[in-house]
């Protein structure tokens, strides 16, 4: 399997991967969902009673218009910046069970005082400011005047496949690379192709209709549908445009080089198991 970048951003990738079969293809899409570790909320404390003033002197309490369930679902899908370097899965650190230690444990705390929007941004990072929410604008709950709230939480390590908020990417999904072809002999220049292309992958040059942008063909054949005797659209079956993104809490670089080591040790793993078969 080869794979070349067709284009890289902070949470975003394009990937262009050939002699490589379908059921490889899919493996790397399963692990990319599955299989990538992130520090996700876990854990959720919140102080009851009175816990400030408003600004109008009120005393205000740990109450909010929603049930403390939803809040703490929430605060589990705000992206929380990973660092797989620094942190340890809490069922694999060397501290007694149940516990936090700052090796696999973030902790986060938020207070807030109504009237005011209490946004993902207002979680303060015990561990560090670099763990602070990349996007702070994520709304939490609203509250009104009199009403408060004062939690403590902690992310810990998990992977998609034991819940959503571990979850790294999204939009993960690749296609067959699109081979089009025009036959100059049978076309009859009449450029309706050019009008119809949803993904504009056809141009008029020298008074011809030519293939400009073929990795843009989602292989719909409306094209095709049009006109049949002169334009052929394939999908190659050893070639593959793949695109996925992330929330945030990892890099798309940082994503895809986890995916692929995994693959690569799980692939190993399953060779050695295999050769020791008798």
């Amino acid at each position: 399997m080869q794979i070349d970048v067709l284009e890289i951003e902070d949470t975003r990738a394009k990937l262009l991967i050939y002699d490589a079969d379908p059921f490889i293809v899919n493996a790397l899409r399963r692990t990319l969902m599955s299989d990538i570790p992130k520090m996700a909320i876990e854990e959720v404390d919140f102080h009851l009673g009175p816990i400030g003033t408003t600004e109008g002197g009120r005393v205000a309490d740990g109450s909010s218009p929603l049930f403390d369930e939803i809040i703490a679902h929430r605060l589990g899908l705000i992206p929380i910046p990973t660092d797989l370097k620094r942190f340890n899965r809490r069922d694999e650190c060397d501290h007694e069970p149940e516990k936090s230690c700052p090796l696999c444990t973030i902790t986060y705390t938020l207070h807030k005082v109504g009237p005011c929007t209490v946004y993902s941004g207002d979680l303060e990072p015990i561990n560090g400011p670099e763990f602070r929410p990349r996007d702070e604008l994520i709304p939490i709950v609203e509250l009104s005047e009199g009403q408060a709230i004062y939690i403590t939480a902690n992310a810990v390590l998990g992977t998609g496949k034991e819940h959503a908020k571990w979850q790294v990417t999204s939009g993960v999904g690749y296609k067959y690379y699109p081979s089009v072809t025009i036959d100059d002999s049978k076309c009859t220049d009449c450029r309706r192709c050019i009008e119809i292309c949803p993904e504009n992958v056809f141009e008029e040059m020298d008074g011809k209709v030519v293939v400009k942008n073929p990795e843009n063909c989602s292989l719909c054949n409306t094209c095709v549908d049009e006109c049949p005797d002169s334009i052929k659209v394939e999908g190659d079956r050893t070639k593959f445009i793949f695109s996925f993104e992330t929330d945030g809490s990892l890099s798309a670089e940082e994503t895809l080089k986890y995916a692929l080591q995994h693959l690569a040790d799980r692939f190993e793993a399953l060779r050695e198991s295999v050769s020791e078969l008798k």
